[in-house]
């Protein structure tokens, strides 16, 4: 059986501190993963530490924001036929050996497997209480959307079978995109699953969200899933 071919995403802002460090981290596996990292607009010298740790680089004109970072990385993958894309952040905080883990959940029959902190009680990072307590509510509002559990649907550690890359190349959420792809592809019939993963601390820079808007961001993504779960009803009727 021919391998599979495995693409890493690496969306990049600003992230000179952690970057030879996440692109080392994968080439250490020497499991044949592709990496790809999307420079969006930095203003540092991700794009060129990048270049330099062996990764292929995408610059994008402008700072697209996570959504348009990551959808560039889909894209990509649908063009040159990789049959797995791996979401993983370019901040540190993913661990490139728990890779394997979001795969095996492919070989299983899923579409998307979502690295996820809480569906176990895992070791490591956890992050800051305000954002745990934004995750439980995207839980719940989950639950009651597409009637399935997931414990952690703002992590952006994720594996993509070819149909989801090519369904999510063509419609990713922009913004802060994760939980609203949780309600595209559910309703979209895709399967889904999450897997315990072990994450640690942002490793250098700043992260987007911080304190003082996690509330902001709480009501700004739960319009935006409830809008998406909309969408897809209005589309299931007009068919």
């Amino acid at each position: 059986m021919q391998a599979k071919r495995i693409l890493i995403i690496i969306p990049a802002y600003n992230e000179a501190a952690s970057i030879v460090g996440v692109v080392n981290s994968i080439n250490e596996q020497k499991k044949g993963y592709f990496c790809v990292v999307i420079n969006d607009g930095s203003q540092d010298d991700t794009a060129q530490l990048a270049e330099n740790a062996g990764a292929k680089v995408l610059d994008l004109p402008a700072n697209l924001g996570i959504g348009g970072a990551v959808q560039t990385g889909f894209k990509y993958a649908k063009r040159f036929n990789f049959d797995v894309a791996i979401q993983f952040d370019g901040d540190g905080q993913h661990m490139a050996s728990e890779i394997p883990k979001l795969i095996h959940k492919l070989d299983d029959g899923y579409d998307i497997c979502i690295g996820s902190r809480f569906v176990e009680q895992t070791q490591g990072f956890q992050s800051t209480r305000i954002r745990r307590l934004g995750i439980y509510f995207f839980e719940t509002l989950n639950r009651l959307l597409i009637k399935q559990r997931v414990t952690d649907s703002t992590s952006g550690f994720r594996a993509y079978g070819r149909p989801a890359i090519e369904f999510l190349a063509d419609n990713y959420p922009t913004d802060y995109p994760e939980p609203e792809a949780v309600i595209e592809l559910a309703r979209a019939g895709f399967k889904l699953t999450e897997v315990a993963t072990e994450m640690k601390a942002r490793q250098g820079g700043e992260s987007s969200i911080s304190s003082w808007k996690s509330i902001y961001y709480m009501v700004k993504v739960s319009i935006s899933m409830l809008m998406a779960y909309w969408r897809s009803r209005k589309n299931d009727e007009s068919k």
